[in-house]
């Protein structure tokens, strides 16, 4: 198995992105995106090499009225960096054990399901079925259960599965540094983790009881994953928590932190909006398609070769749509039930997915807008 370790950087600074996110207030911050004007809009378009103020005014407003224009502006971009190609993975869920409150979670530890996790036997039939259709992709999905699906667990799952697939990716309760280096030496390959809301009162709010409410702890996990030597760091925020637009500043303000402090390693992000759940959670603040899609845009405006991924939670419409404005990657007939696949079908989701369209039928999809579907991860495809 190859070993995904990248040399650490030579010069790791002992300060975390948490010194450099305590320099804002997020009140200032929305209020100078709010601020923004049409000319700042027009600035930002015109310009060759953009920065934070111009992400403000693309994500403002004020940009509302050149959505077209940001919208060709990015395909021209898309195509030019990254083909006519577009990168396909399957999450699995392992298990939805969780010790964590979350208001907007069907996994919480409050909500009366009942609780299911994997087998090796089990996951392994979860794969047979994923292979069969063509991903060599995964996304290893639990909820944050220390005990139960703790490192072991997740590393036993990466050593049973990793011949199967080139890029293992999981997405699990944030790790200390040591435990990330451990799953690495087995075959990982990436790290999803979402800071859910920057927004440290109403985070709060959201995630009252478990590890998760340790708003620092999560907030410098993408350190912990740099300083390790991870190939591949997601990020992103769930939108409707609060208001998307300073969310997506200070995931930009992340992003651009790490770029610069681990700068071998390579990154994604992602646009996960409200679905309904199990005890659902109403969105505070309403994020609509066209603001999704001047988001989108706006972060292809912004980084030309950060990789942008959309999951099933969106519309079939809406994925077809913006496909070719900025997005990287797609998954497709995604389970978000331990044992969804095959195991057991019935079980609680996570949360609703939205385009329910099996994976040949997405792939035809791609094809008919003249994209050519990547089932390993983009950059080992492109070298």
């Amino acid at each position: 198995m190859t070993d995904t370790r990248l040399p650490i950087p030579a010069k790791i600074q002992n300060k975390t992105f948490k010194d450099t996110f305590d320099k804002y207030s997020w009140d200032e911050v929305l209020t100078g995106i709010l601020s923004k004007t049409k000319e700042d809009v027009k600035k930002a378009l015109h310009t060759s090499k953009r920065d934070f103020e111009d992400f403000k005014a693309l994500i403002s407003p004020a940009a509302k009225p050149f959505l077209e224009e940001m919208a060709s502006l990015s395909y021209q971009i898309t195509k030019k960096r990254f083909g006519n190609t577009i990168q396909m993975y399957a999450p699995m869920y392992l298990s939805n054990e969780c010790q964590n409150i979350c208001t907007y979670c069907g996994f919480s530890m409050t909500n009366k399901i009942p609780r299911r996790t994997l087998t090796d036997a089990e996951i392994l039939k979860e794969v047979d079925f994923i292979k069969s259709k063509g991903y060599d992709h995964i996304l290893l999905v639990t909820g944050e259960a220390n005990k139960t699906v703790g490192v072991d667990y997740i590393n036993n799952a990466i050593k049973l599965i990793r011949s199967r697939f080139s890029n293992i990716t999981i997405e699990v309760q944030p790790l200390d540094k040591p435990d990330y280096e451990l799953l690495m030496e087995s075959g990982l390959y990436a790290v999803l983790v979402y800071q859910e809301t920057y927004h440290k009162d109403e985070y709060k709010k959201h995630h009252p009881k478990g590890k998760k409410s340790n708003f620092n702890y999560r907030l410098e996990t993408p350190d912990r994953l740099g300083q390790a030597g991870i190939y591949k760091i997601g990020l992103g925020a769930l939108f409707g928590l609060e208001d998307w637009r300073a969310d997506s500043f200070f995931t930009a303000l992340h992003l651009k932190y790490l770029q610069k402090t681990y700068w071998k390693t390579k990154y994604s992000i992602s646009f996960p909006r409200l679905r309904p759940h199990s005890g659902g959670l109403e969105p505070k603040v309403e994020m609509t398609d066209s603001d999704l899609v001047q988001l989108i845009c706006a972060f292809r405006l912004f980084d030309e070769d950060v990789e942008l991924s959309m999951s099933t939670r969106e519309s079939e419409v809406f994925r077809e749509n913006i496909v070719q404005l900025g997005i990287t990657s797609i998954s497709a007939e995604s389970k978000t039930n331990p044992g969804g696949y095959v195991v057991e079908p019935q079980s609680l989701e996570q949360f609703e997915i939205s385009d329910e369209r099996p994976t040949e039928e997405v792939v035809e999809m791609l094809k008919g807008k003249g994209l050519e579907v990547v089932w390993k991860d983009w950059e080992d495809f492109h070298g």
